[in-house]
């Protein structure tokens, strides 16, 4: 995947921008089978990118009024759209809030300071941000503008962009954010996702790690409205806590591991998949000998797994919810 300069060359955009048309977003998740649990209804997701387009049929009656930051400048909302419609894949009952901070005019100078304002609106009206773009550096006014989304509760992902000889991204890499690399949909490795400190949690990515924060956002949507008041810190636990031991996003286990619904944080070790890369449980009912199997490893390599999440959480800023 190409990236496309934003800002001087500070800001980068990942996917296909230019054309303004959204590319066909695969969805390889089974949402039907989380439809009982949740489906994001209520929740506010901003996507903080290039606009979107809400006439997208995926989209109709899911998008309200956001922000615009460039009025008055040529929409070019190809990018956000396709961002969007990934949330709304995963997590159909959700509500879009698309806060545009980019036209893709590779002149634009400020490109890091707009997107830092327009994470601050963000966080004020959406409980999620997704910010599909990569910083190539460390810019203040982003960082505070994460720092604010954070203590505010927000849950904030972002990918981790498409090129792999940068391993470090921002605002990915900024304490208290999901960081995001891809796969493909068929589980595949993805060769453009980057795979460093960064990167919390893998998803399905064909079209890049835009689509792929996409698809987590909408977990974190799913997670937000069937564990009410969970802090924003135990929600990316959750997500990490219930996806593999390449971090690939469940949303399934994400949703129905740790019982009914509670505010309690989940601190689980990643089960051994026995299924297809996204099949709603990890272990699919098929025989006594392999669940027992699956029990043993997994209480085996419980705290083992529970120590590098832990370290882990700690290296990122989250912190368990209370």
């Amino acid at each position: 995947m190409s990236l496309r300069g934003v800002g001087l060359g500070v800001v980068w955009w990942l996917g296909a921008v230019a054309s303004c048309v959204a590319p066909v977003v695969v969805n390889p998740y089974p949402v039907q089978q989380w439809a009982a649990l949740a489906t994001g209804a209520g929740v506010r997701v901003a996507v903080v990118d290039s606009g979107v387009e809400a006439t997208l049929p995926q989209l109709t009656g899911r998008v309200a009024a956001g922000r615009d930051l460039l009025p008055g400048r040529a929409r070019c909302a190809g990018h956000g759209t396709a961002v969007a419609a990934a949330i709304v894949a995963v997590a159909p009952g959700v509500t879009i809030v698309p806060v545009r901070v980019s036209d893709g005019d590779p002149a634009d100078a400020d490109g890091a300071g707009r997107v830092a304002d327009g994470i601050r609106w963000a966080a004020g009206h959406t409980s999620v941000i997704n910010i599909s773009l990569v910083v190539g550096v460390d810019d203040p006014r982003m960082r505070a503008a994460v720092a604010y989304a954070v203590r505010r509760g927000v849950v904030v992902v972002a990918a981790a962009g498409n090129d792999p000889s940068r391993p470090v991204t921002y605002p990915a890499a900024y304490p208290g954010v999901i960081g995001v690399g891809a796969v493909l949909s068929s589980g595949a490795p993805a060769s453009f996702s980057p795979d460093g400190p960064a990167v919390d949690l893998v998803a399905a990515g064909d079209a890049g790690t835009s689509v792929a924060a996409g698809f987590v956002s909408g977990a974190v949507a799913l997670v937000r409205e069937r564990f009410l008041g969970l802090p924003g810190a135990a929600v990316a636990d959750r997500l990490v806590a219930t996806s593999d031991r390449a971090r690939r996003l469940n949303p399934y286990r994400a949703l129905a591991e740790g019982g009914s619904r509670s505010a309690a944080p989940l601190a689980v070790s990643p089960a051994i998949r026995t299924g297809s890369a996204y099949a709603a449980g990890d272990v699919p009912a098929r025989s006594r000998s392999l669940r027992f199997v699956a029990v043993v490893l997994g209480l085996g390599a419980a705290a083992t797994v529970t120590g590098v999440s832990v370290a882990r959480g700690r290296r990122r800023g989250w912190r368990p919810g209370r």
